[in-house]
């Protein structure tokens, strides 16, 4: 059973229509928010029970709840071919995480990559965060909306994407072109290293193009969630941009 925690992660449960068998909210309680999240699950029909804060504590494993916690069932990882194949029209972008193992990161690399208009996240099995309660609060509902694919093989992985279409574009500090001259194909795939590894050497060789992040101070990289944050909505503005149309151009015609 999973146990979510916190104000927003209970709340986009709630509108996501997520099963849930029942939420806790602590005793003394209050506000517009949380009035909001009780009247969502009564219409819901989820059982709503007022338990002293202290019960909370230990069923969330921390104080850090904001006063509401729902019991409902595990998160379920999507199937990767459905991911890939069935609804590849519907996701322009998939990002993949090479190895990040702080549970903070990928929540917050959730929320974002969701954010920036995301389809799906991969992510691999082993030496790697996956979702948990923590995951959940700091994806701030935004993993009720973004399937997340867990795989064996990252390099298999992409191999396929590649084989649907998809453009793999990875996010190296050696990458020979600026995150914002590149010029990205559709469908995209963004690849994300691990804390303070960056992507592994034959990750790396399966991208078709690797980018960077120009640093001006004398740190050589970025937390790898605010570096997903810079790259994802530069690529949501591209594609932006693309929408429009291009303006008035004019041509210059040269002796």
């Amino acid at each position: 059973m999973a146990i979510l925690s916190g104000i927003h992660p209970v709340a986009e449960a709630l509108r996501a229509k997520r099963p849930l068998e029942r939420i806790l909210v602590a005793q003394g309680a209050g506000g517009p928010r949380m009035q909001e999240i009780i009247d969502m699950a009564r219409r819901a029909a989820v059982p709503v029970r007022f338990e002293p804060r202290g019960a909370l504590d230990r069923l969330a494993g921390s104080a850090a709840h904001q006063g509401v916690v729902a019991m409902g069932a595990a998160n379920k990882y999507a199937d990767f071919e459905a991911v890939v194949s069935s609804q590849l029209a519907a996701l322009p972008l998939i990002v993949v995480l090479d190895g990040v193992e702080d549970p903070h990161n990928l929540g917050a690399i959730i929320r974002t990559a969701h954010a920036a208009g995301a389809g799906a996240m991969i992510i691999p099995e082993r030496r790697a965060a996956g979702v948990t309660d923590v995951v959940a609060k700091a994806a701030a509902g935004a993993l009720e909306y973004l399937p997340i694919t867990r795989v064996t093989n990252i390099n298999r992985a992409l191999e396929e994407l590649k084989e649907k279409g998809y453009w793999i574009y990875g996010l190296d500090e050696r990458g020979t072109e600026t995150y914002d001259q590149a010029d990205y194909a559709a469908p995209t795939a963004f690849v994300l290293g691990g804390e303070g590894k960056g992507l592994h050497e034959q990750v790396r060789k399966h991208c078709d193009v690797l980018v960077r992040i120009p640093m001006a101070g004398k740190i050589s990289s970025l937390n790898v969630s605010v570096a997903a944050g810079v790259v994802l909505f530069e690529w949501k503005r591209r594609v932006a941009a693309r929408a429009m149309g291009p303006a008035e151009s004019t041509t210059t015609i040269r002796a």
